[in-house]
């Protein structure tokens, strides 16, 4: 999103409770306290990893689609004032290159906290109460979005990454739990 001015765009801030991964095991967004969802280009991956940090105040201007609430950033400010600035993926003559992630198969049962959404609104996934995000393409999201619903007991098998970032599992087979009594005791 280089061409946009970020200054004409609004300003949305809040504190960082978690990041959210990409099947390549890149930050692509983040979650701020008031439970709203923040997405970036995942070529920003790094300079938000090193600047950003869980529990961190952060002002971010960006672009709402309409169909969601989210923020799809153009800009990002530390706490620390370090701006992060979407110049797109070529600035500079700079290559992003994808990551080798080092995928494996996972399977998770939980509680839907949050939807997720794509940069246009688009519905993905979700975020589940452990904190682990389930991704998915556009067209199969639609077709279970009560499955990605807040509050929807799920579970899922796919293949993922987990880094000191988070966990992201790209489903390959989803199943809604009925009874909440089929959800595994947590250890407290």
């Amino acid at each position: 999103m280089h061409w946009i001015d970020p200054e004409c765009l609004q300003e949305t801030r809040g504190t960082v409770t978690r990041f959210l991964l990409n099947p390549h095991g890149e930050l692509d967004g983040l979650i701020l306290d008031n439970e709203r969802q923040v997405h970036f280009p995942p070529h920003l991956s790094k300079l938000v990893a090193k600047h950003v940090s869980v529990g961190d105040k952060v002002r971010v201007r960006g672009v709402k689609p309409r169909a969601a609430d989210i923020v799809a950033a153009v800009q990002l400010l530390s706490a620390t004032g370090i701006v992060i600035l979407d110049e797109g993926p070529h600035h500079h003559g700079e290559r992003h290159e994808k990551p080798h992630a080092d995928k494996r198969a996972m399977e998770v049962t939980g509680e839907v906290e949050l939807s997720l959404y794509g940069p246009r609104g688009e519905l993905r996934g979700a975020l589940l109460t452990d904190g682990t995000s389930i991704r998915m393409p556009p067209h199969a999201a639609e077709n279970l979005s009560s499955y990605l619903a807040p509050g929807a007991h799920i579970q899922v098998w796919g293949h993922g990454v987990k880094n000191r970032h988070g966990k992201t599992i790209d489903v390959d087979d989803i199943a809604e739990l009925v009874d909440a009594e089929d959800l595994p005791a947590t250890a407290e």
